[in-house]
């Protein structure tokens, strides 16, 4: 069970005034989240312009990791990112600074070829699955054990469908007798239910500016750091049940 850092995803520059949109910045970002008790991270590097990029991941591994030595370090493979099938197997076949690890979303059509190519890469394989027919998706993969883990990530922001998607997907994966770890993490309303829910069922779980801004009060967070740690108190606290 671990609190992984989400530190920026695909936030605008307006979302929050200490999001990091550069390499240094997520360094030294990344690195106060590990201090406050992540025990990884996940990173979407940025261009000079500021926008997502799998062609930055380079760098910004690399920035992250003299910085925060030691701590698994992953990104995001979205297919919006580089909005093209090509580019983005391209841009990952071209990687220099591996990542430790890469998320990938059964809802996108080449999640598969993805899959395959990072595990040719060495980079380990965070099957994300949104909804049940993601998962069931997943499942139906000859190679679906093949991974770091799974990823549930319910951005419904009614909490009670919400609720019911992520046990769907559980249900499924219980089913085919899945047993790679998960984590689980909401977005915006839900985040800090789904802290709550991964910490109750021994998952690991993920918070920081890429899923939401506020804490468990409502409050504007400082910033990730501070998000992570509330998050690590709420994993530190006694189990219910």
């Amino acid at each position: 069970m671990i609190v992984q850092a989400c530190i920026n995803g695909a936030r605008p520059r307006d979302f929050h005034p200490k999001l990091p949109l550069d390499a240094q910045a997520m360094a030294s970002d990344a690195a106060a989240c590990v201090a406050a008790g992540a025990g990884e991270l996940h990173i979407h590097p940025r261009g000079a312009d500021g926008r997502e990029s799998l062609g930055a991941v380079d760098a910004t591994v690399l920035a992250v990791r003299l910085i925060c030595p030691g701590t698994l370090v992953g990104v995001s493979t979205g297919a919006w990112i580089e909005d093209d099938v090509a580019r983005t197997r391209a841009a990952i076949a071209g990687w220099r600074e591996l990542p430790d690890y890469a998320s990938v979303n059964l809802s996108e059509a080449d999640a598969p070829a993805v899959m395959e190519l990072l595990r040719q890469r060495g980079v380990g394989v965070e099957a994300g699955l949104a909804t049940t027919v993601d998962a069931e998706r997943f499942v139906a993969l000859a190679d679906h054990n093949r991974v770091l883990r799974i990823l549930i990530e319910i951005d419904i922001q009614d909490l009670s469908k919400a609720l019911d998607e992520a046990h769907g997907i559980a249900a499924v994966l219980e089913r085919a007798e899945m047993r790679r770890p998960i984590l689980l993490h909401g977005v915006d309303a839900t985040v800090w239910s789904f802290v709550e829910l991964a910490h109750q069922k021994r998952w690991s779980t993920r918070v920081g500016l890429e899923d939401g801004g506020t804490l468990a009060d409502g409050t504007m967070a400082k910033d990730n750091a501070e998000i992570v740690a509330a998050a690590a108190a709420v994993f530190r606290s006694a189990h219910v049940g």
